[in-house]
């Protein structure tokens, strides 16, 4: 803790550099999913500004392969967004990985487009020592899942 000029403690947060937004899937659900096209993936190098390639629908396979997502927690309404186009367009399946928040406007899409919520017991550690500090959630849109 440390003491800012009003006197006030504040705690003292560390942050995963800003620009960095990915994290590996756990491996339990990589092992689910390991079939599946992730127009997203983990790149260690990753930058905010250069992630919009995997938002372009013409790269995802339309060859029946299933889509698994998961996407920067800072931002993934784009991503839900386009999993919905997706799966409304040519009927493939389409998994999302995303934090646990049902304030979100993204969150109220994905239920409109009437997709299935799987609640994850407990919290992901991304292939890290440390807990998350929310819970996650599998998010399915279409039917089919395997």
């Amino acid at each position: 803790m440390s003491e800012n000029k009003l006197g006030v403690e504040t705690i003292m947060v560390l942050k995963k550099n800003p620009l960095s937004d990915s994290y590996r899937t756990d491996e339990w659900i990589m092992d689910m999913f390991h079939n599946y096209y992730d127009p997203c993936p983990y790149n260690p190098s990753w930058n905010k500004h250069e992630y919009k390639d995997g938002l372009d629908l013409q790269t995802w396979p339309t060859n029946g392969k299933q889509i698994f997502i998961n996407p920067p927690y800072s931002n993934p309404k784009p991503w839900v967004i386009k999993a919905i186009e997706f799966n409304n367009k040519y009927a493939i399946p389409v998994v999302l990985l995303l934090k646990h928040d049902s304030s979100t406007e993204w969150f109220r899409l994905l239920h409109e487009a009437g997709a299935n919520f799987m609640m994850i017991n407990g919290r992901l550690k991304h292939n890290t020592n440390r807990s998350c500090a929310f819970p996650s959630v599998l998010v399915c849109l279409g039917e089919g899942i395997n």
